[in-house]
């Protein structure tokens, strides 16, 4: 049995955080929600000064946010499957 239900929701919500950040980023909440939220960004203050970051850069931590929520995703239904597997046993 294989399911992947979460794997494409969590990626759909790295997406809509990536795409709320890049419509509004002019607003602090969803600049502070995008920061909160985007284990990426999280690290990318040491690699480069956030504040003045060129588009591709930022494209770069949009794609690694978007990979890291479906990478949660995927353990959640990896474990899940497991799971049910061990629970029919």
């Amino acid at each position: 049995m294989k399911t992947t239900t979460f794997t494409w929701l969590f990626t759909f919500i790295g997406a809509a955080l990536c795409l709320m950040h890049y419509l509004f980023h002019d607003h602090d909440a969803f600049y502070m929600i995008f920061y909160a939220l985007s284990v990426p960004a999280w690290f990318a203050s040491t690699f480069t000064d956030i504040y003045e970051i060129s588009m591709f850069r930022m494209l770069i931590i949009y794609a690694l946010t978007i990979a890291s929520w479906s990478l949660v995703g995927y353990v959640i239904d990896r474990y899940s499957v497991s799971y049910r597997n061990n629970r029919a046993d």
